[in-house]
């Protein structure tokens, strides 16, 4: 079989196979940080707050820390904080000249972009840990348990919760370095995947109980889902091509150029970066509930706590929509292309070189990237709509949405690093069929 085949010769790869096991070990430790409760907390009396993560903003958030949050364990706040710290950055590096040129000095301008990164970081993790304690004290109060409420309690724990975020991203750090795959995708893709099967069972045994076809309905829901599936996958790997001639050149008695490539245009060039940016600002309510007591901030804040509601939803669809326009403008520069193009004797058949080239390429980018935010956003909040026709509310976040996209976006980055390895040692690839296209012909967008 050719899967067998293929698993020896990644085996047989040395390099390719210590990558693997080195990220496996990291993903182990992080999965064992998941369970270890913080120091004072009756893991007996989290009942509440599991109760809270099941559905709701909060059953996202707890998602995509692997379970931690619900387990009150020192990881609790994930990566998110982090995940937050990168976007107000990166639009700081829009609006701000110092961050301007810290972005075109290279590898020592990225250092210190992420440094500032981290420094925020932390920051974050300060303001989301006294949160953080003030809702786990409220719903251990609601399971008859009190919480340490002393101010040396509260800053041991809070130090606890940014340090176990802060080691959290370091693992995602080395797995990037050390292992395969972008390490903070990969860290979220592992929270998502932990509660897949679990989200699965619980769907099967409520359908088994519905009298009526609610095996049927199962079934009809799986297919469902494989569709939505396929629909992500061509939406990561859509593209418009332009086609580019080259000028002949004779240098001596050899010809140049004179042939035609194509430059393909990413339908959705952003990847999944426009939700991870629209999910981490919606996730700034839960930050705010702990600190809310104004009946009226309370239920502003409900409102957009509430992952199924009506605003929460038109808000979140309209910041991915205006997320992938700036995360497009900020990964294509259409002048650029235009330059190296006519730089190399290349031009558009029908289109002037230079300052015409790079208009059309961006309005070709506009066109195209309407359509593709629009589709991403439309599957964003596909989730509501599953939650809405009566579909288990866990098992309804793999629906589209967040976790969906971001799935697909990972694993197919990561077949593709693993394909890379294989091809560059002369080994057959993963697919008969061609080679697998990742979000950005690389690299994690994260």
């Amino acid at each position: 079989m050719k899967f067998i085949e293929t698993l020896k010769n990644i085996w047989k790869i040395e390099d390719l196979r210590s990558r693997l096991l080195t990220t496996l070990l990291f993903v182990m430790v992080y999965r064992f940080g998941s369970y270890i409760v913080l120091p004072g907390i009756d893991p007996t009396a989290l009942s509440a707050l599991k109760a809270q993560t099941s559905g709701g903003l909060l059953a996202l958030l707890d998602m995509f820390s692997g379970g931690a949050f619900a387990n009150a364990s020192v990881f609790a706040l994930g990566i998110m904080p982090y995940i937050s710290a990168s976007i107000v950055i990166q639009l700081l590096s829009i609006a701000v000249p110092y961050f301007q040129k810290l972005q075109r000095e290279g590898e020592s301008g990225r250092r210190k972009m992420n440094q500032y990164t981290r420094y925020l970081t932390v920051a974050i993790l300060l303001l989301q840990g006294p949160s953080y304690l003030i809702n786990l004290s409220v719903q251990m109060a609601q399971a008859g348990t009190a919480m340490p409420s002393t101010f040396w309690f509260t800053l041991s724990t809070t130090l606890i919760l940014a340090g176990g975020s802060m080691f959290v991203m370091w693992l995602g750090e080395r797995i990037t370095d050390k292992g395969i795959g972008n390490g903070i995708s990969f860290i979220i893709l592992v929270g998502i995947i932990s509660r897949f099967p679990g989200a699965v069972i619980k769907e099967f045994a409520s359908r088994l109980n519905d009298s009526g076809g609610g095996l049927v309905m199962f079934l009809v829901e799986l297919v469902f889902l494989l569709l939505v599936i396929a629909a992500s996958i061509l939406l990561v790997q859509g593209t418009r091509k332009i086609p580019v001639q080259y000028a002949k050149r004779v240098v001596g008695n050899k010809q140049y150029g004179g042939v035609r490539q194509y430059i393909p245009l990413k339908v959705n060039a952003a990847g999944v970066m426009p939700i991870i940016f629209a999910q981490a600002i919606m996730f700034i309510p839960v930050t705010l509930a702990g600190f809310a007591h104004s009946e009226t901030i309370s239920s502003f804040v409900g409102a957009f706590m509430n992952n199924t509601g009506f605003w929460y939803n038109f808000v979140f669809a309209l910041m991915i929509i205006a997320f992938t326009y700036f995360y497009t403008a900020i990964t294509i520069n259409p002048t650029q292309m235009a330059e190296e193009m006519k730089r190399n004797n290349g031009f558009i058949p029908g289109i002037k070189p230079g300052k015409r080239t790079a208009e059309y390429l961006d309005d070709v980018m506009s066109r195209i990237t309407l359509p593709g935010s629009m589709f991403l956003a439309l599957v964003a909040i596909m989730p509501a709509f599953a939650s809405l026709l009566g579909i288990n509310q866990e098992f309804a976040q793999f629906f589209g949405g967040t976790s969906l996209l971001i799935l697909v976006g990972v694993v197919l980055d990561t077949l593709q690093q693993i394909e890379s390895h294989l091809l560059m040692r002369h080994y057959d690839g993963l697919m008969k069929s061609g080679r697998i296209k990742g979000r950005t012909g690389g690299a994690s967008a994260y």
